[in-house]
């Protein structure tokens, strides 16, 4: 059910104004069109999201932890140090979304599609992101430890130097990820793709994986010495 203060506020909003917060805290935000508003430093903590659109809105500094965003579009949105930590992102639209800095601790993001997001240094610890598509995204320098990651695409995604201790990574496709620097201490790449992917600086000591990987990455980098 829609709110009536809401609609109001809604139709008389110029283009670009700021809403008003406390008025959002009130409505019924779910399906609602928040495409491209200024909602910058907003506090929608535990907020029902659903299903709404924030296509291109400016979400910068946003408290949306606890919130409900599960097939929201935040395509292209600005989430740059926004806190989203256990928020509920399932099947979420995040293709080309800024995410960096933000947090995303315990996140719910099984299925979400991250397609050439932006997630430089952003908190994922803990994070759920099962079959996931986070395809060409920018993870340099994210906290990825003890994610829930199998089955996700990450195909040549750029994850320098991130922080991949004891996640999940079964059957994850990495094919020509850049891992240059990662680490990977208890991570399970069992079934993982592998192949072409940049593994300079990486110790695989004591990360789990198949044998059948350890082949694709001595194929790959036959002059390097990589730890296994």
């Amino acid at each position: 059910m829609s709110d009536p203060d809401f609609d109001t506020y809604r139709v008389g909003t110029n283009v670009g104004a700021k809403l008003d917060g406390k008025l959002l805290r009130k409505a019924d935000l779910t399906g609602a069109d928040l495409s491209r508003e200024d909602l910058s430093e907003i506090n929608l903590h535990g907020k029902d999201l659903s299903n709404a659109n924030l296509y291109e809105a400016d979400l910068e500094g946003a408290d949306l932890s606890g919130a409900n965003l599960k097939r929201a579009n935040l395509i292209g949105a600005d989430l740059r140090k926004a806190d989203l930590s256990g928020a509920d992102l399932r099947e979420a639209k995040l293709e080309n979304a800024y995410l960096s800095l933000a947090k995303l601790k315990g996140a719910d993001l099984r299925e979400a599609k991250l397609y050439r997001a932006n997630l430089v240094g952003a908190d994922l610890n803990e994070a759920k992101l099962n079959d996931a598509d986070l395809t060409y995204a920018n993870l340099r320098k994210t906290n990825l430890s003890n994610a829930d990651m199998n089955r996700a695409k990450l195909n040549e995604a750029d994850l320098r130097e991130a922080d991949l201790r004891r996640a999940k990574l079964f059957q994850c496709n990495l094919y020509d990820a850049n891992l240059s620097g990662a680490k990977l201490d208890g991570a399970d790449l069992t079934g993982a793709d592998l192949r072409e992917a940049n593994l300079i600086g990486v110790d695989l000591m004591n990360a789990r994986r198949d044998e059948d990987d350890l082949d694709d990455i001595q194929n790959a980098f036959p002059g390097e010495s990589i730890p296994f």
